[in-house]
């Protein structure tokens, strides 16, 4: 079962016990369209997930997970602000959803919003202070915001969290040679070409005697 399946299904196994009547789940359509919307996302048919998401929607309107997943599906057909717009309802349904934060900073920062995205990613990490990926995404958007000694920091923490994170060593290698500090890029152009990134052995041959 897929993280994105046993995510929903949690989901709705929280609203079976919430819910007497159980209406939701006496509606053999709304697993249906839940099921056809993760196989069309994980298949790559993300127009087929966002209906069959939608139609699950209009059955229950209350489950943050769906609004999630279609704002996945959304922002993977480039419709940043739509997959915003769902995401936000995801975080008014739950606010604790870590991902839906992580996910509209990424929808914001594709929108060069780098200060919303840094908020975003903020948020998701106060969540869940060992996802390395809300780090690495934080990173990029203050490299994009000139903030260079924040992203540099960023990197340094998703790499502490895991230590085989190629483009976090090759991203702050890069804002490490902004900052003049060519023998600390070095360094990390190299753990990253060792860890297999092509770029980062270009980067050693090109910058690194």
């Amino acid at each position: 079962m897929s993280r994105r399946t046993t995510a929903i299904a949690a989901a709705l196994s929280v609203l079976a016990l919430a819910s007497p009547l159980n209406v939701v789940r006496a509606n053999p359509s709304f697993d249906q369209y839940v099921h056809q919307g993760v196989e069309s996302y994980n298949s790559g048919n993300y127009r087929g997930a966002l209906a069959a998401y939608t139609k699950a929607i209009e059955i229950d309107p209350l489950i943050a997970e769906l609004y999630n997943y279609r704002g996945d599906a959304k922002r993977n057909l480039q419709d940043f602000q739509g997959s915003i717009a769902d995401y936000t309802i995801a975080i008014e349904i739950n606010p604790q959803l870590d991902e839906a934060y992580f996910h509209r900073g990424v929808s914001k920062a594709r929108l060069k919003d780098y200060q919303g995205s840094i908020s975003d990613f903020t948020e998701s990490i106060q969540i869940n202070p060992q996802d390395a990926m809300a780090y690495y995404n934080r990173a990029l958007s203050k490299s994009k915001s000139k903030d260079l000694q924040g992203s540099i920091a960023d990197y340094t923490k998703a790499i502490e969290i895991k230590p085989q994170y190629a483009n976090a060593y090759l991203n702050r290698g890069i804002d490490r040679e902004v900052v003049n500090d060519l023998k600390g890029a070095c360094l990390d152009w190299r753990k990253a070409a060792g860890l297999g990134n092509e770029k980062a052995a270009e980067w050693v041959k090109n910058q690194c005697s």
